[in-house]
């Protein structure tokens, strides 16, 4: 069975599971673990497909395979000396930088509509990752040391394909523009990992340049990771160009970069805000004989 197949039958066969999942603790201005409006709602994802200028290789020719939306996204960013992180990252990897830097990235957020192409049982559920970045000869991407999410279903099927996806409870509010995220991993076997912050946005929305800062740490339209060194995985993605704005945090606790080991200076973060974006991806494979 391939992998798209195999999502299928567990999402299918554990629908009735994430009906009662009581991981997600959200207020009523929220979501909850099973988007039910997306039962009678249709997406309509061609106006998204056609938006490629901004993108610097073609989409796959493949249909895509989930769709997914995101909401109050925080970009938490932290430089770094390569030579750092250099021993994390797989050899058959490059190490991208910008101004001769790496970036450490802690990225909260929630989703809904997280469906498969052609099957109506969308999810709803906070995901928190700790990222960096890589290239190939050809593609930039992301590449994620941890996954959080407050979803049995979606931390099963992904550890199934091979993402370093862990449990976690997470509790999400918010209050005007601000937001509340709590997570608390408790994955059996892991590492230790927490987040706790109030952030919000504090400017207009605006569309990076290229060639700054801000559009090489956004827009990012593959992802490379691995929960085996053996095994390094690879995906597409694609949005819009990404809608940042300047933001403000409160940092109460985190460790996720510890979890991931990582230890960095008690340097404030860079921060940028998103609210929304819509998002289609395609099939997570292995990359073969280190060719990307």
């Amino acid at each position: 069975m391939d992998a798209p197949s195999a999502l299928y039958q567990i999402i299918l066969s554990d629908a009735a599971r994430a009906l009662h999942d009581e991981r997600v603790l959200l207020d009523p201005s929220s979501v909850s673990s099973v988007d039910l409006t997306a039962f009678v709602s249709c997406y309509n994802e061609a106006p998204l497909i056609e938006q490629t200028s901004h993108r610097t290789w073609p989409l796959p020719e493949t249909a895509w395979f989930l769709f997914m939306r995101w909401h109050d996204l925080l970009f938490l960013h932290w430089p770094v000396r390569p030579e750092t992180i250099r021993p994390l990252i797989p050899r058959v990897l490059e190490l991208d930088t910008f101004d001769g830097w790496c970036w450490i990235g802690i990225v909260p957020f929630r989703m809904t509509g997280v469906r498969p192409h052609y099957l109506p049982i969308p999810l709803a559920f906070p995901e928190l990752n700790v990222r960096t970045y890589v290239k190939t000869p050809h593609k930039t991407g992301v590449w994620f040391f941890s996954l959080d999410a407050a979803n049995w279903l979606a931390v099963r099927a992904a550890r199934w394909l091979g993402m370093p996806y862990y449990d976690a409870r997470m509790k999400v509010g918010s209050a005007g523009e601000s937001v509340d995220y709590k997570s608390l991993r408790d994955h059996k076997k892991a590492a230790a990992a927490e987040f706790d912050a109030t952030y919000a946005p504090t400017g207009e929305a605006y569309m990076a340049q290229t060639g700054t800062l801000d559009h090489w740490l956004t827009e990012r339209y593959c992802l490379f990771s691995a929960l085996r060194p053996d095994r390094i995985l690879f995906g597409e993605i694609h949005h819009p160009q990404w809608r940042l704005q300047p933001a403000t945090v409160e940092l109460r606790s985190c460790t996720m970069l510890q979890a991931s080991g990582i230890e960095l200076s008690n340097s404030q973060p860079l921060c940028h805000f998103s609210r929304l974006q819509e998002v289609v991806a395609w099939p997570i494979v292995p990359i073969e004989d280190g060719k990307i």
